[in-house]
Parts: structure tokens; C-alpha cells; sequence
């Protein structure tokens, strides 16, 4: 097998940014082929612009003039910066997938043929990577690339993912678990390991990923073609009002020419938005792959900012995955160092999370510190195991153990001794409250007795209560989905600060509640890794699936996290909303900014023939030239100064949605309503000294 360059840096690591000159320069190549009619017709505003382009060039051409010439070049313009909005987004896109595509390198599979699992010796045949099909098993080596996406279904090894997520850290790659799935392009680092193809050459994961981030595969979202479906009537619209406005005007004897009639239509059409409309989806998709995630479509970015109930896994996602002893709880009679003394001996064998974490409690609190080689070098250490729930020392004449309630009061009855009733009310309070209790014994000359209890705490993550406070503002729900007995998950939930739990869950109960939840018309969203979970990720109107998990979760979901951290979706939520949001102000803007191009163009139209419309030019332009002119120049350049915010997309702070309407209306209603009158008189006082625009 050949070997690989070293990893490129993955396209999540491209820098975002603003725009500088250096975007726009690289993109403008973009722009100018996108002005190939075919292409327009696919956005009807600005299909219509440069229609009206041509129209004025054929004008200005027939009938030459500084005016026509003016107009038609800003009218150009106006199409090329719509087209370097998109241009510019597509061009982040296409930069993120050459990177990925230095990732991939041509490389030889040893497939093996009629493999059996357990079989030793099997016929094997080098064949390259292209070749391989579904179904083919290779085998993969330490210091060999794996050929193509699938599943491990013999053997364990170290895997450095680098190449896809960026992290350093290699991963643990093992048959039969959640975390089979391996990615062509990336790299075995120890042991050998037996891959079963899953995906067929051109589809790998690398491959969507590279489709997908340049944008050549981003379908238009319901909203967004909704929106395109309002902007082309509305379009229709004012193209027939102004094309029935000429019979009128030559009727008064104001006979207006070809040029001013396509600046109002421009002027009247919200070329605004329809020019970056695609241009704010494309950038949406871009901020979730800078956030190391990858979505499947863009309908599920923008279901993402619609969801209304979540479903978040407690351990790893509310809780910190493990837990810690908070507290040593000792029975009347012993002390609380004497406590914390036994139970660090007896973890001191005990190489769990919790084990490591008793030790550090009576470090902390009791000032222990560990034993040395020399002092336990003759210390038989008792590990913990599933079969015995229990770990422990026996030292100096002791035996010390820690463990399960029942499985330590079983030890302690059997060595003679009883347990008190203290014990099991102090076990019962622990449970109670969401903690586990671990019970610690003694077995020395006094007999077998019980020192007391270890109270073991799911750690709530730090900041999760505020995160959540933040969403239920947004109007969202949430769940938290738990293997664990209800009265811990109660505790749990309520220290969270979720809206609502679901215990000892199962399959099927992730599936119902979802069910549940979209029959009663609200859009659900869910992460998972296990193949148990792909069909509710499958069911989700949002479902993604972590990076480390089985095949079959990353085909259920419709987002893929590369990072593997359940938390994401929490953000995930936020970038759809703020693409939503996004769009949305951009509209209220788009049409707001439109009026003071009418009361600049309609009076410069008709002044001449009804004096009075005098009264409308509020902005007191210079000259109907200069007004039809400081229009246009304003409806072109306000395109490139908004492509910035199309790409960053508006800033988005947890509300209710009446607040965010209330925030676009004044902020950009009114916003767009302004500005433009002072920009148009601004350029106007410009123009008027420009000879032939008087």
C-alpha cells in the first residue's frame, strides 16, 4: 500500500472571516461566468436585471449618451455583484474542498478473498482502491491507509483521523461496538485490523464531504424556494406595472425612454435580497462545517432553526460522562479520615474514573496522599470487576473493599458481620438524590464492619442550566434521554435544568417520543452514535450522528459531527436560527430600502409633465438624470456592502420570536427605510457633477 503525505488541515480549519479584496479578486472570475443566461434564469430577480442590462446597452448603443452609459454600466455592475455574492461563498467552499482533496491519496487495498470471521489464512490479492465494491473486506495494517469507508469487523486498532476532524489524538477503532466506522483517506497507526467495505468509489464520506462544502450539491431549502417563488411574483408584478405605465405616460406627454423604464424596473424589484439569497444559504452550510459539522442537506440547516423540541443524551452531553466522589458519608463511631483513608486504599487498584476520583476527594479533603511502591509492596490489591462489583486491598493484616451496596453488604455478612440500618437509609438518601453510593468495609482483628459510604455524583457540566435557560427562551424543549432509574434522572434533570426526561429509555422509546412529539406539529432534533440509535436519528427532522458511531447512525442522520461532541447540537440549533434570522432581516431590508428608490426615480419620471409630483422628491435631487442615476449607483453598491453580512450572518441572541420580530423591524425595517434616502442624496450631490447627468 502506498504512503501518504502528511495530513492537510482539515476544511473546518479555512479561516471565515469578513470579506477583504483578496476574496473579491479571486471570486470576481466567478462572477463574470456566472453570467451565462442559463445560469441567471435560475434566479429570477436578477434574471431580470440583466435582461434589462442588455436592453440598455442596446439603447446606449443606438442612441449614445453619458446617461445611457452610466446607467447601463451600474445595471451591469448590479448583476456582477450579485453574482460575486454567491461567487464569493461558493469560493470559501471551494478552498475547504481542495484541501480535502489533498487529503486523499491513490492507494492499493489488500482485499481477502471468501473471508470468514476467525479464519486464519485467507487468499489475499492487491487491488486498488477504485476497485474496491460493498461487501469487499481488507485488511489494514499499522502505518497503511484505509482504503475506503467501513465498518471494522475483526480486530482493534489506533487510528489517526486527522485528515477529517483535525484532531491530533488518534481514536480507537474496534469490531462489534459503536465505534466501527472507519473513513477512507485515514491513517492505521498500530495492530491490524480487518474492514469490510460499506460505500461504493465516489461516494465515500470524503466525497459528500468535498460535494458538499463547494457547494454542488446544496439543494434549495422549502423556505428559500418559497421566498424565490415570492421575489419572481413580485418581480412580475412591478414589470407589469411599469410596462403599462408607458401608455400613460405618453397619454400625459412624458414619453419616458427605454433606460429610465428599466431603472424603475430594477429600482422597483427587491433585487437586495434576490441577490443574496443564495448567497446567505451557502454561507449557513460554511458555518457549520467551520464548527466541524457536516450537513447532509440544506433542509436540515434550516429545520435546525425551526426545531422545537431536543433530545440530548445525558452522559457525555449534560454530564461530564463519569462520575466523581463528592463526599465521604462515615457511620456513627468512625471517622470521616478514617473513611477516606480505606476508601483510597481500596481504589488505589481501581483504574475507573470513579476509582481515580476517590483518591483525589481524600487527597483534598483529608490531605492523603498516595502510598508509595515501597510502602505497598507488599499490598495485595483487589481490582474491580463487573462479576464482583467490588474493589480492594488486603494490607498490613486489612482487607479493605469498595463497591456496589449489595455486593460489599454480601461480602460483610459473609466474613460474619451485619450492617447497619444507618448504611442502608444513607444508601437509599444518595440514590434518592441522583448519586451512587459506594460502601466501604473493613475486615481487620475487630472483625468485619462497615465504615461508611462514598457518595459518587453524575457532574452536571459547567454552564448547561444557563444553555438550557437560553433555549427555553427560544421556545425550545428539552429532554434528556438517560439509561438510568427514574429517581436519579429526576435529580439530574433538575439540577440540569431541563424541561423534561426520559428514564431507562430504549430504542423504541426514543422512537415513540419522537413520534409523540411531531404528531403535536413540532420539528424534533436528536444525536446518537450507536447503531440502536439510527432508527431515531432516521426519524428526527434533525438528526446527527457523531463521527465515532457505526455506519448505520452516520446514513440515519442527516448531519454528521466530526468532533463527536454530543453538545453540538446545541450550536447547531443556533446556526439555523441565525440563518434564519438572517434572511429574514435581509428581506425586511431588501423591501424597506426599496421605497426611497421610489420617491427618487417616480417624481424625476413625471415632474416635467405633473409639476406637483414635485412635492415627492423629498430628497431634493438635483436633476431627474441624477436621480434615476444616484438610484441605480446606490442599488449596486449596497449589494457589495451587505455581502459581508450575508456571510457572517446577522448576530443571533436567544429571544422569543415576537422580540426577533420586533428587533428586524426596527433595526432593519427602519434601518433600510434611512439609509437609503441619506446614501442617495449623498451620491446625488456626487453625480451632479458629472457632465451629462445634469
Amino acid at each position: 500500500m502506498t504512503p501518504t503525505a502528511p495530513a492537510a488541515r482539515p476544511p473546518h480549519r479555512v479561516a471565515a472571516g469578513l470579506l477583504d479584496p483578496r476574496q473579491l479578486l479571486t471570486s470576481f472570475p466567478g462572477a463574470l461566468r456566472k453570467l451565462d443566461p442559463r445560469r441567471m434564469a435560475r434566479q429570477p430577480v436578477m434574471f431580470v436585471v440583466e435582461v434589462g442590462a442588455v436592453l440598455t446597452t442596446l439603447s446606449a448603443v443606438r442612441d449614445p449618451g453619458v446617461f445611457p452609459w452610466v446607467i447601463t454600466a451600474w445595471l451591469w455592475l448590479t448583476v456582477v455583484f450579485a453574482n460575486l455574492a454567491e461567487a464569493v461563498a461558493e469560493g470559501r467552499g471551494k478552498a475547504q474542498a481542495d484541501t480535502l482533496r489533498r487529503t486523499r491519496t491513490q492507494t492499493t487495498a489488500r482485499r481477502l478473498a471468501d473471508w470468514r470471521p476467525g479464519t486464519g489464512s485467507v487468499r489475499e490479492e492487491e487491488v486498488p482502491a477504485a476497485a474496491l465494491r460493498p461487501g469487499d473486506h481488507v485488511l489494514v495494517e499499522a502505518g497503511q491507509i484505509i482504503p475506503g469507508d467501513g465498518d471494522v469487523v475483526e480486530g482493534i486498532a489506533s487510528v489517526d483521523e486527522s485528515a477529517i476532524t483535525g484532531e491530533s489524538a488518534p481514536v480507537i477503532r474496534e469490531s462489534g461496538g459503536d465505534r466501527s466506522a472507519v473513513t477512507g483517506g485515514t491513517k492505521v497507526l498500530s495492530d491490524r485490523i480487518v474492514v469490510v467495505i460499506t460505500a461504493k468509489p465516489g461516494e465515500t464520506f470524503i466525497d459528500r464531504m468535498i460535494a458538499l462544502v463547494e457547494g454542488a450539491a446544496r439543494q434549495k431549502t422549502p423556505n428559500e424556494i418559497a421566498l424565490n417563488i415570492l421575489l419572481a411574483a413580485l418581480t412580475i408584478v412591478f414589470l407589469v406595472a411599469v410596462v403599462t405605465l408607458q401608455p400613460f405616460a405618453v397619454y400625459a406627454d412624458a414619453e419616458q425612454s427605454i433606460v429610465v423604464l428599466v431603472a424603475l424596473v430594477v429600482a422597483l424589484i427587491p433585487t437586495t435580497i434576490g441577490a443574496l439569497l443564495s448567497a446567505i444559504g451557502i454561507a449557513g452550510m460554511d458555518r457549520l462545517v467551520q464548527r466541524n459539522v457536516l450537513a447532509m442537506s440544506g433542509r436540515a440547516v434550516e429545520a435546525a432553526g425551526d426545531v422545537n423540541t431536543l433530545l440530548l443524551d445525558k452522559t457525555g452531553t449534560i454530564t461530564l460522562g463519569s462520575r466523581e466522589a463528592a463526599e465521604f458519608l462515615p457511620v456513627t463511631g468512625v471517622g470521616a479520615g478514617e473513611l477516606a483513608e480505606a476508601a483510597q486504599l481500596s481504589s488505589l487498584a481501581d483504574e475507573t474514573p470513579e476509582g481515580r476520583s476517590v483518591v483525589v476527594l481524600a487527597k483534598r479533603q483529608h490531605a492523603l496522599r498516595a502510598r508509595g511502591e515501597g510502602e505497598l509492596a507488599r499490598a495485595a490489591f483487589v481490582p474491580f470487576t463487573a462479576q464482583t462489583r467490588m474493589s480492594g486491598v488486603d494490607v498490613e493484616g486489612r482487607r479493605i473493599r469498595k463497591g456496589a451496596a449489595g455486593a460489599v453488604a454480601q461480602w460483610v455478612t459473609d466474613g460474619g458481620g451485619t450492617v447497619p440500618e444507618e448504611v442502608h437509609e444513607t444508601v437509599a438518601r444518595v440514590s434518592r438524590g441522583g448519586g451512587t453510593p459506594l460502601v466501604v468495609a473493613l475486615q481487620d482483628g475487630r472483625g468485619t464492619r462497615v465504615l461508611g459510604v462514598v457518595h459518587l455524583k453524575d457532574v452536571v457540566k459547567e454552564g448547561m442550566r444557563e444553555r438550557f435557560g437560553e433555549l427555553r427562551r427560544m421556545g425550545i424543549r428539552t429532554v434528556m434521554i438517560t439509561g438510568d432509574n427514574p429517581l436519579t434522572a429526576k435529580a439530574i434533570a433538575q439540577e440540569a435544568g431541563v424541561d423534561d426526561f426520559l428514564a431507562e429509555a430504549t430504542p423504541e422509546d426514543k422512537m415513540a417520543l419522537i413520534k409523540r412529539e411531531q404528531a403535536g406539529g413540532k420539528l424534533v432534533a436528536m444525536t446518537g452514535d450507536g447503531t440502536n440509535d439510527a432508527p431515531a436519528l432516521a426519524q428526527a427532522d434533525v438528526g446527527v450522528a457523531m463521527n465515532t458511531g457505526t455506519s448505520a447512525a452516520k446514513e440515519a442522520g442527516n448531519m454528521v459531527d466530526l468532533d463527536s461532541n454530543p453538545t453540538k447540537l446545541i450550536e447547531i440549533v443556533e446556526i439555523g436560527k441565525q440563518l434564519l434570522i438572517t434572511r429574514g432581516a435581509l428581506t425586511t431590508f431588501s423591501i424597506a430600502n426599496d421605497v426611497s428608490k421610489y420617491f427618487a426615480i417616480i417624481p424625476a419620471m413625471f415632474t416635467t409633465a405633473y409639476p406637483g409630483l414635485d412635492r415627492l422628491n423629498v430628497m431634493r435631487l438635483h436633476s431627474p438624470m441624477s436621480a434615476v442615476t444616484s438610484a441605480i449607483v446606490f442599488n449596486a453598491l449596497i449589494i457589495v456592502v451587505l455581502i459581508p453580512l450575508a456571510l457572517r450572518g446577522v448576530r443571533y441572541r436567544p429571544s422569543s420570536a415576537s422580540a426577533l420580530l420586533g428587533r428586524n423591524i426596527g433595526l432593519y425595517g427602519l434601518g433600510g427605510l434611512v439609509l437609503p434616502f441619506v446614501a442617495i442624496k449623498l451620491i446625488d450631490l456626487a453625480v451632479q457633477f458629472v457632465p451629462g447627468l445634469h
